[in-house]
């Protein structure tokens, strides 16, 4: 496709899903009941879907089952697929091309931690150091994923998100945590922060996803946190990252001297890094896995082929297999990339409330129009920007006619998700 019309396409995908939004944002969103706190975080989900799943980003979304819109030139979807969850998302224009159960509120495993890092990760610069103190491992769950942080050793912030990312290490988030003003604190940031982006089926009880009574997500959430998540440059190295350098413990050589080693640590992202039966999937930018007895086996995946990026997260297959989470959502993105521009959207990927609120009559062209990562600014100047990207008269055209300028604006949070993800991959092509 010509570039104009690539150009002119994507501003056209942006207005619609704007328009979208604001049509939602007219209607009461509908979420699921809020979880009990007395359930135990041992007991397993229902077998079914409940049938007041949440309505938000379309109707269709919030009907149990299997939800696409086959027609001539659309690839069947693969037909051994045992997730109880799964959505496949067009991460630029938001469009969800087709989903499973995506707002069925289940535990999401260490798939939360993303959430903790797109709360968490502005506040430190990458270079400020931290000595762990005994408090700061304290309350560790009892069988969680670690990276190795010791006591009394010292560790940058930045060597801290490689634990979190690559080793997923409970212990890592947190030392982030008590860095963060404390357990209690972030979780409710996170909380707050997973309502800004309309992630509505998501409580947050532990920082790290470790199982906990209440704590659930969705695959629509997920999906949603790891999309604003992957607007953050920072975010984006720590999960394309496969292999680093983690800090050992200081000990003493044999000429008495204190001396610090290293070892290394490997992605747990085994579409990134590879694995037994599973090889690394082309294009793959990210996320995040998770796995524990309550949740099963959580996957959130970024992936781009050909100017093509998608989103696809896969809750608990229900297959017992190794790696079988990575089987299924490496299908899915298999049959996403064939059907990417011929299948009709069932949904869309929100924006978060402050995107919204921009597009409001009246509102203040100052307001930040969604997040705080890389590439998000506020409404005027971001859609000011957009219209000088395009090439050609059209897409001005486009921004000119019928006030299409205010909804760029307020749609800045979608038009500037052009991520330099095709730069993660062909590092490791």
């Amino acid at each position: 496709m010509p570039a104009p019309q690539k150009t002119a396409r994507r501003y056209l995908l942006v207005t619609s899903a704007v328009l979208s939004s604001l049509a939602l944002a007219s209607a009461p969103a509908v979420a699921a009941p809020s979880p009990s706190p007395s359930t135990s975080p041992s007991t397993s989900p229902s077998a079914t879907p409940p049938a007041n799943m949440s309505t938000v980003g379309g109707a269709r979304l919030g009907q149990p089952g299997t939800q696409v819109n086959l027609a001539s030139g659309v690839p069947v979807l693969p037909k051994d697929l045992s997730a109880r969850s799964w959505i496949v998302a067009d991460a630029e224009s938001g469009e969800v091309l087709a989903a499973h159960n995506s707002h069925w509120r289940l535990a999401p495993a260490s798939t939360l931690k993303m959430l903790f890092a797109d709360t968490v990760l502005p506040r430190f610069p990458a270079t400020t150091e931290h000595k762990v103190i005994p408090s700061d491992l304290a309350d560790v769950g009892s069988g969680s994923s670690l990276v190795g942080i010791k006591e009394g050793e010292t560790y940058t912030v930045h060597d801290l998100w490689l634990g979190v990312f690559l080793r997923s290490g409970n212990d890592a988030v947190h030392v982030l945590s008590k860095m963060n003003g404390g357990m209690d604190k972030t979780v409710e940031e996170m909380n707050e922060h997973a309502e800004e982006l309309q992630a509505l089926d998501t409580h947050a009880v532990s920082p790290d996803g470790y199982d906990a009574a209440g704590q659930v997500s969705s695959a629509y959430d997920l999906t949603l946190i790891a999309r604003s998540g992957l607007q953050k440059k920072d975010f984006r190295e720590y999960c394309s990252t496969v292999t680093a350098k983690f800090p050992g413990e200081t000990k003493k050589n044999k000429k008495g001297k204190s001396v610090r080693g290293s070892f290394e640590i490997q992605n747990t992202n085994r579409l990134l890094s590879g694995d037994s039966g599973i090889s690394v999937y082309q294009g793959i930018a990210g996320v995040k896995n998770g796995n524990t007895t309550n949740a099963g086996a959580t996957f959130t995946g970024v992936a781009e082929r050909d100017g093509t990026v998608l989103l696809v997260t896969v809750m608990n297959p229900e297959k017992d297999e190794h790696n079988e989470v990575y089987k299924e959502t490496a299908k899915l993105f298999d049959w996403g990339f064939k059907a990417a521009g011929k299948v009709q959207p069932v949904g869309e990927l929100v924006p978060p409330k402050s995107a919204q609120a921009s597009a409001q009559p009246g509102a203040n062209d100052s307001g930040e129009a969604g997040g705080s990562g890389d590439g998000v600014a506020s409404g005027k100047p971001a859609a000011s920007a957009s219209v000088a990207r395009g090439s050609g008269g059209m897409g001005i055209a486009l921004a000119i006619t019928g006030g299409v300028l205010v909804l760029l604006a307020a749609g800045a949070f979608l038009v500037n998700r052009r991520w330099p993800l095709p730069d993660l991959v062909r590092r490791r092509r």
